[in-house]
């Protein structure tokens, strides 16, 4: 399975903006800076977080983006579905709950071995919290000597 960039970015943006929320919004310009992406992409990317109810957008003169729960109740699987929806390594219909059946769905032994990596693949992600990266992220910065104000880009 491989990610698309709206999961990686995502990510990225979503932890950017829980490690930057000190009690006030997080405008998406200083999201996009620090994390190099695009303002026109970001946007699409947090439109799809906010519809999901993982961030909420706050109007006004200091307004921008927040979590729409705690960092400890949301995990990196409800971010990546959120962007990438299901996260199954195949097209399965026993798997994706398709409305199109498969006509080798009585006989396919193949979709025990599917089921077991969407498992496994689901259980990874559910099992990280957004709090567990914020920590590694401040951890990481503090060993690197980088500061909320110079901070570089994280550009995996």
């Amino acid at each position: 399975m491989k990610l698309t960039t709206r999961g990686r970015y995502g990510l990225r943006a979503v932890i950017d903006l829980a490690v930057h929320t000190d009690d006030e919004a997080v405008a998406l310009s200083q999201i996009a800076e620090r994390q190099g992406i695009s303002m026109n992409y970001l946007e699409q990317l947090i439109a799809k977080l906010k519809k999901s109810g993982i961030v909420h957008g706050i109007r006004g003169a200091q307004g921008g983006y927040v979590l729409a729960m705690p960092a400890d109740e949301i995990s990196v699987g409800d971010i990546l579905r959120a962007l990438e929806g299901d996260l199954s390594p195949v097209d399965c219909y026993e798997l994706n709950n398709s409305d199109t059946p498969c006509s080798s769905s009585d006989i396919c032994v193949t979709k025990y071995v599917w089921k077991r990596i969407s498992d496994s693949i689901n259980d990874a992600v559910d099992g990280i919290m957004l709090s567990d990266l914020v920590a590694e992220s401040k951890k990481v910065q503090a060993e690197a000597g980088i500061t909320q104000v110079n901070q570089s880009k994280q550009t995996c």
